[in-house]
């Protein structure tokens, strides 16, 4: 969904999710509701030690108001929590790509993430940390107003506690949140990185099972899509991790294969198919004058009569926006550049020459690092 750019801090562009305009607006309704505002108030003067006048609060256009300013509060609170993420990540010289607030809170975006626990672990807690300190703030804020401003003693007070509450929510161990990342670096103390994340991302499937439960239950919308992401993410950044972990100390150039299965590109589509079934292979490297030019897959001519194949030629065929990598690259930055560029094969560049990797080429190597660790869970 589409991002709108709000303003920068520290260089850090915040972004506001569509989806939250579109919440924002049923959020204060249900903060402006009758019920909130009287639990609220009654929470709100135990605070101040004075009773606050309900009948106030619930009159004419203010529960609009009170809502608006309290769901407004809210995010702005969301934000500075998004920022103690990014000024502990910034401490470890950590590029932080943006801040994008949405319908389920906020979302502090790293150019890369550290491995190392200590990193990881004051990462997390900065945001919870943040979060405590502006809570603070606003009960500090609350105590200096004066007792006749209802209005403003309500909605300060009121963001008093959902800072708070939402310190304490963020640290559940339910990964990727915050207490769930707190979770895998302290495990990661005492084991891999990949056998910590595996572990934190079990217990993080078992709050979003909680979650959903507690959703369906409760007819709680919020809840249901909040375990929705918290399954959805657990479970990806653990399969990232896994993989990261069985191309460790590998690069591209290490997976990368000699340009043998190559075709010339004048070639005809028929006498490619002749020699993918003598080779056994699904794709082939395009040639021209020696230099590598194109890749060519089974699925580029799957839809080909009989005649077409014996008209067309593989350069009427191949993909020739080739994607290419040096051989210095990571293997798992390669990678992900291939999904990313969502492309079958890219051609490897060294002093020694070009050559080509594809999917089935990081598949065979992840399958023999597994092989190599057949005593350890994958």
């Amino acid at each position: 969904m589409r991002n709108f750019h709000i303003t920068t801090v520290w260089g850090i562009p915040i972004r506001v999710n569509v989806s939250l305009l579109v919440f924002l607006p049923v959020l204060a309704w249900l903060i402006g509701s009758g019920t909130q505002i009287e639990l609220y108030a009654g929470i709100v003067g135990s605070l101040v030690g004075t009773e606050l006048d309900v009948s106030v609060l619930q009159a004419g256009s203010t529960p609009w108001l009170v809502g608006t300013l309290a769901a407004v509060g809210l995010f702005v609170s969301v934000t500075l929590h998004e920022l103690g993420h990014a000024w502990a990540g910034m401490r470890y010289d950590l590029e932080v790509e943006s801040i994008t607030l949405w319908i389920l809170g906020g979302l502090a975006s790293f150019t890369s993430f550290p491995r190392e626990w200590h990193k990881e672990f004051w990462i997390a807690v900065a945001g919870p940390i943040t979060s405590v300190l502006t809570g603070v703030a606003c009960y500090a804020a609350l105590l200096a107003l004066p007792a006749g401003a209802t209005v403003p003693l309500f909605v300060v007070g009121w963001l008093a506690v959902t800072n708070l509450v939402l310190a304490g929510f963020n640290m559940l161990p339910a990964f990727p949140m915050d207490g769930g990342r707190v979770l895998r670096s302290l495990l990661a103390r005492r084991r891999s990185y990949a056998s910590a994340t595996r572990t934190a991302s079990r217990i993080g499937t078992a709050f979003a099972v909680l979650f959903a439960v507690f959703g369906v239950l409760n007819f709680a919308p919020m809840l249901l899509l909040l375990a929705l992401f918290i399954y959805a993410a657990a479970s990806g950044e653990s399969r990232t991790v896994a993989l990261a972990d069985l191309l460790e100390g590998l690069t591209a150039g290490d997976i990368a294969r000699p340009t043998r299965l190559a075709i010339d590109a004048d070639a005809t589509v028929e006498e490619l198919v002749d020699r993918m079934f003598a080779e056994r292979a699904a794709e082939f490297t395009v040639t021209q004058g020696g230099e590598v030019v194109g890749v060519v897959t089974v699925s580029d001519f799957r839809e080909l009569s009989k005649a077409q194949r014996e008209a067309d030629t593989v350069a009427d065929l191949m993909e020739t926006d080739i994607l290419r990598l040096d051989a210095a690259m990571s293997a798992f930055d390669a990678l992900v550049a291939l999904d990313t560029g969502k492309a079958a094969a890219a051609v490897v560049e060294s002093p020694d020459g070009d050559r080509v990797v594809s999917r089935e080429d990081f598949a065979s190597a992840m399958e023999m690092r597994r092989l190599e660790r057949a005593d350890e869970p994958f």
